[in-house]
């Protein structure tokens, strides 16, 4: 099992937590968002979105973080990322979708550069534009998070995936976290464990 990533891609980090998190076997094969890797051949050929992470498996390859943690999930469900329960499972859905479809996508790399190159925004105004919907997404869910130390009980599920690499972003833009104790709480928390210390972006081999 292969999985094409990028060490400060949000979604690729989810997936590296996932794979962690279940012991299961795979390789990284890095990508450079940074110079349009994941737009050229041969990357496009494996995965016709263009975009990280991609998961290449035995029947073939996979693209979209959430479904392929879905698909993980299925397929490898020991240490399970969602709970048994229907009303909890959605819930944990619900605070994942929220990250993974409303915050992420409008502060990803290829609108923060269209934002640059097309518009003509400066710096400053890319990271207020940045700081400014990670804060409005913060602000809702923060109140319908748990007392922990995970997003949702004592074990990390798919929420916890999804917000630890969206923190991480909010620190490298200077989101001001203590507005936010208990994500702040959750992220430092998941941090101690040693599946989502090997999968931050700094302990990447294309890091370097």
């Amino acid at each position: 099992m292969k999985l094409y990533t990028y060490f400060r891609s949000s979604a690729a980090y989810r997936v590296r937590i996932a794979l962690n998190l279940k012991g299961i076997d795979h390789q990284l094969e890095a990508v450079n968002l940074l110079k349009s890797e994941q737009q050229q051949t041969p990357y496009t050929a494996k995965n016709p979105q263009g975009l990280l992470p991609a998961m290449e498996t035995e029947q073939g390859t996979l693209a979209q973080s959430l479904a392929i943690l879905e698909w993980l999930e299925e397929t490898h469900p020991e240490t399970p990322l969602l709970p048994s329960d229907p009303w909890q499972k959605a819930q944990v859905r619900n605070f994942s979708y929220a990250i993974a479809c409303d915050i992420h996508p409008i502060d990803n790399l290829r609108v923060l550069k269209y934002l640059s190159s097309e518009l003509n925004v400066t710096d400053e105004q890319k990271t207020t534009w940045y700081q400014h919907w990670i804060i409005e997404g913060f602000k809702k869910l923060e109140p319908t998070l748990t007392d922990g130390p995970f997003c949702f009980g004592d074990q990390p599920t798919l929420a916890d995936l999804c917000l630890v690499p969206q923190v991480f972003n909010a620190l490298r833009f200077k989101v001001d976290m203590s507005q936010f104790p208990k994500i702040a709480a959750v992220y430092e928390h998941c941090n101690t464990l040693e599946a989502f210390i090997k999968a931050a972006p700094e302990n990447q081999p294309d890091a370097a």
